[in-house]
């Protein structure tokens, strides 16, 4: 199945938000980005993997959107070891910590983009005005093993949850393509 991208535009309550960065188009090698895990780790994402990733992008964890979109995907890609399941936000690394153990999230890595919003600017997912200034937007991403986007979805409305089905369809064939494909073959 060939996926489209959604619009590179956002609203928060209404209201149209600008986002700053370098928006990636399908079928582009998606920048490899190292974000900080609870652990105080680093973890590469985008770039090759013997994985496709799911990276699920959201402002801040505490909130109840995130909140419910983090225990959403964290169920439905527990039966899947070959998507490699990654949150950015720019919660710190603490916080993502206390939110995991209190949401019992096993299943999805949390990365942080505090440090220098290397994800946000370069995904183009930074939020650069208004309430949320400094943030990212919702958004979801599936890089393919060999390191192409072949799925993007930037939510309309940050309020709102994305589309799970559409995003885990694309994710399990990226996964299940082999490292050469960049996504849009069926």
């Amino acid at each position: 199945m060939i996926f489209t991208a959604k619009v590179d535009k956002t609203m928060f309550q209404g209201t149209p938000i600008k986002l700053e960065g370098n928006f990636q188009e399908l079928g582009k090698n998606a920048p490899i980005i190292k974000v900080v895990t609870p652990d105080l780790q680093e973890k590469t994402i985008g770039g090759e993997s013997n994985k496709a990733q799911l990276i699920i992008v959201v402002p801040s964890l505490d909130t109840p959107v995130c909140d419910a979109e983090a225990r959403h995907f964290n169920q439905i890609v527990a039966n899947h070891d070959n998507i490699d399941t990654i949150i950015v936000s720019m919660d710190l690394p603490f916080a993502a910590a206390k939110f995991c153990n209190i949401t019992g999230i096993t299943n999805i890595t949390i990365g942080s983009d505090f440090r220098s919003q290397s994800f946000a600017k370069a995904y183009g997912m930074l939020i650069s005005d208004g309430a949320l200034a400094g943030l990212c937007a919702r958004a979801l991403f599936v890089i393919s093993k060999d390191g192409k986007i072949v799925y993007k979805q930037v939510v309309p409305e940050i309020t709102e949850e994305p589309n799970y089905n559409e995003a885990l369809e694309a994710a399990i064939g990226a996964a299940n393509r082999g490292a050469s494909c960049c996504g849009f073959c069926q």
